[in-house]
């Protein structure tokens, strides 16, 4: 089969799709794209269904030769898009013909961002999902949980569209914005004292450079969490308080299980915006109830056809 051709990958390119579903009792994270909102739009600019394989690009230097033509998007981190030295807009859809090249200079707001092909990028699946995966070593490419190198193919098919498309300005979000992320307050919050949990959302929290896929660290004056001594199941957005009072919250590769105490979830489409930050980026949290997050995400949801 053919396909677009890896020239440069980039610091870490990932094939990524809706997620591992149904093996996290046997301690498989989920996988998935960190910004939901950024690949579900790659995705339904090219007509694609809701989890399609595409590439997760961290911080850009990537460039694609194509082997066909076809019609690519790209959504997510602000960066340099150039066909054949040609610039293109970000947040849109646009073709790709037979020895074009597709570079991708480095972000200058955001960190990632989502590359999708109309029809997806054919790959076999392992336990059910493309989602890369390095640190349990599955999915990607080769199924071995590697990320793209130089020399790669990614598998696609010859694809027509009848024009380009762009995201509504309203839904493209400001990366450089001042952040607040949405709080579900939950799990063990009633365990953690009225100050404590008030001291959570008054100050600002610094992201550590010490966080990756699996969790988003936060630094700041540490909250006193309450003693545990059982683990619990965990999910996406959970925000966890170790011993040292800095705050953990679990993105996509995390773990399935944990003992920390929980003090809430972070809202599903705030996580894409916690991707988003570069490392020492100030950012600061609100209460939210559940019920106000459940028909936000029903909307969503209901609007990409998931």
């Amino acid at each position: 089969m053919t396909g677009l051709a890896v020239i440069r990958p980039g610091p870490l390119s990932l094939l990524q799709d809706a997620g591992r579903a149904r093996w996290q009792h046997l301690g498989v994270s989920p996988g998935g794209p960190l910004d939901i909102h950024a690949a579900a739009w790659a995705n339904h600019l090219l007509g694609n269904p809701w989890g399609t394989p595409l590439v997760e690009i961290a911080l850009g230097g990537v460039e694609l030769e194509s082997r066909l033509d076809t019609w690519v998007a790209l959504c997510g981190a602000e960066l340099p898009i150039a066909v054949d030295g040609e610039s293109r807009p970000n947040w849109s859809s646009f073709p790709l013909r037979v020895g074009q090249r597709l570079t991708l200079g480095f972000a200058r707001s955001g960190q990632r961002a989502y590359l999708a092909v109309a029809g997806g990028i054919r790959v076999g699946a392992v336990l059910g999902s493309v989602a890369t995966q390095t640190r349990e070593g599955l999915g990607g490419l080769h199924g071995d949980g590697q990320p793209l190198r130089a020399g790669d193919l990614l598998p696609c098919a010859p694809a027509s569209l009848p024009g380009m498309a762009g995201v509504p300005w309203r839904f493209v979000p400001d990366y450089r914005a001042e952040l607040g992320l949405r709080v579900i307050l939950g799990g063990y919050a009633g365990d953690f004292s009225v100050a404590e949990r008030r001291r959570f959302f008054a100050q600002a929290w610094t992201l550590s450079p010490q966080s990756d896929r699996m969790g988003m660290r936060l630094l700041g004056e540490p909250l006193r969490a309450p003693t545990r001594q059982w683990s619990l199941g965990v999910t996406t957005g959970t925000i966890q308080v170790p011993p040292d009072g800095q705050p953990i919250v679990l993105m996509a590769d995390r773990q399935t299980m944990g003992g920390y105490p929980v003090l809430g979830w972070v809202h599903p489409l705030d996580l894409g915006l916690l991707a988003q930050c570069p490392a020492h980026r100030t950012l600061r949290f609100e209460r939210v109830e559940v019920e106000a997050v459940q028909g936000e995400m029903r909307e969503f949801y209901r609007f990409f056809g998931r």
